[in-house]
Formats: structure tokens, sequence, C-alpha cells
């Protein structure tokens, strides 16, 4: 597969990273994972604004190139080079500080990077398997804003994942330093009780995820349900009907069990349908 470094394609075989580079030295960089088919991003505009957002509470400096046409004709020509066009597929930009020696405002810039991969389908796929969860308690989530955001400092993530791969599960939550719910490993949380689906606000420090804000959207249009943003102790995780994980790539995931509950999947289900549907409506932007 080719990649794109700094605007050009380049094949991956030849990518020339600095040993300097403040991403791998210093979790100094962000990212954006997309999901697409036949040469369109699923929800383009949110995923641009997300990472320019990013970006700004970095406080790096943002390319005057860095317009949404530029990024997005970017990925489509990496379509074009890996004859993707009719293919489903994911798509990263990942973007990192650049400084010529010590770190100054005055010789601060940017490097940024774009890879592609191909998927198996074009819209998401409900998997009902068994998906069972459980807490990660060795190290917390901070609750604050730089925990919103999709960096490149993933070690909480990583552990805990080395730990539900120990132990049988598909996935675990995370704990904030206040000891309530933020996440999972890899995907936003939201539970089910009754008419009501609540999530862990973005104060919780769980990432601004892409999928949360589409999930919340087609909820805000549902007149069945009510969305509540509110703190989530792991004690109310028992309590609920349900339990689903979203991301960018997956969509919604249903989750079967944690510790000795096990949870229904009628909410999850009539989600996933909403979401395809708007993607196959031509809800691509």
């Amino acid at each position: 597969m080719k990649a794109i470094l700094n605007g050009s394609i380049v094949g991956r075989e030849e990518l020339n990273i600095k040993l300097s580079n403040r991403g791998l030295q210093y979790g100094d960089a962000v990212f954006e994972t997309m999901r697409g088919n036949a040469s369109a991003v699923f929800f383009w505009e949110d995923h641009y604004f997300r990472l320019m957002a990013s970006m700004r509470i970095l406080r790096m400096p943002i390319p005057m190139e860095f317009t949404p046409d530029y990024l997005n004709e970017k990925i489509l020509s990496l379509i074009d080079a890996n004859h993707l066009q009719e293919s489903p597929f994911s798509a990263k930009i990942l973007v990192w500080r650049e400084a010529d020696g010590k770190y100054t405002p005055s010789n601060s810039k940017v490097g940024f990077f774009i890879s592609i991969d191909t998927i198996d389908t074009p819209l998401f796929t409900y998997n009902e398997q068994e998906y069972e969860v459980n807490l990660f308690r060795d190290h917390y989530v901070h609750a604050g804003m730089l925990s919103n955001l999709k960096t490149t400092n993933r070690l909480i993530n990583v552990l805990g994942s080395i730990y539900a791969s120990e132990n049988d599960y598909a996935n675990c939550l995370l704990l904030n330093d206040k000891k309530h719910v933020a996440e999972a490993l890899n995907a936003n949380i939201f539970l089910v009780s009754g008419y009501k689906i609540r999530t862990p606000r973005l104060e919780s420090g769980c990432i601004n995820g892409m999928m949360r804000k589409q999930v919340i959207k087609i909820i805000g249009e549902w007149p069945d349900y009510i969305l509540e943003e509110e703190d989530i102790s792991p004690f109310e995780l028992q309590k609920a009907d349900e339990m689903f994980l979203t991301n960018s790539l997956v969509g919604i995931q249903p989750v079967s069990k944690y510790r000795k509950k096990e949870y229904d999947t009628k909410v999850s289900k009539l989600l996933h349908e909403k979401l395809n549907a708007k993607l196959s409506g031509n809800f691509l932007v």
C-alpha cells in the first residue's frame, strides 16, 4: 500500500520519519481515523473539524493549505494510487509538531502522514457474537480536556488491551481519576436503562468520538428515548438493560456481558440499522 508523507505519495517502504520526530519521542501528535466507501469518507467534515480543533488545543500551527478540500483530495489521491476506487476502506491522518532543534513558537511547523487500508464491508456490520468486558483498574484516565483528544499517547489503552487479552475479555472499561467510567479501550460507552440512554460527559475524560457524536444525533431524533450525558458510576453498569460501544471503524458494538450481568441488544440493533440507513441514503459528507 502507498501512503502520503507531507503531501507526497510514497511507498511504505520508502517512508523516512526522523528519529527526532516529536510524535515518536514525546507523543506530540494527533490522529484521525475514518471509514469510507467508493471514494467517499464517511462524515468527512466532522472528522476534519475535530482534527483542526485538536491541533488548536495542542497549540499546533495549522498550515494555510490544510483546508477540508486539500486533505480530502489527498485521501482521494491515495485511494486512486492504491486502486481502491470501488472498495470500502479505512484512512488515518497523523499530524505531529516538528521543530528544528529546541522547540520555540518561531520554528514550529507540522508534518503529516496519511495511510489507507481495505476493510471487508461498505457499511457497518452488527456483531452479535459474545462480547464480554470488565474494568481495567491498574491506571486511570485524567478527567480533563486533553483526554478528549486522539493523541499518540495511548499507554493506558495499550496496557488495558494487554490485560484484556491475558484475561480473555473482548474489551475493558477505563475509569477516570474520580472513579467514574470514562470509556472503553478503543470506543465510547453507552448504557440503556428503560427509555434513557446514558453516556459519560466529555468532562469525564472520554474521547470526543466521532461515532459518539453520530449516535447522539440519532438518539436526539428518536422520540422513544432520551439521552443523558453525565458521570457514570461502576456500580451502575450491572443495573443497565444494555451496554454498547461506538467507534468510527466498527460503528456500534453491543456488549453481551459484564461480570455476572448479561445484556439485551434491542436498542443497539435499532441504532445500528438507523446508522446504516443514513449511510446508504448518501449521508456521506
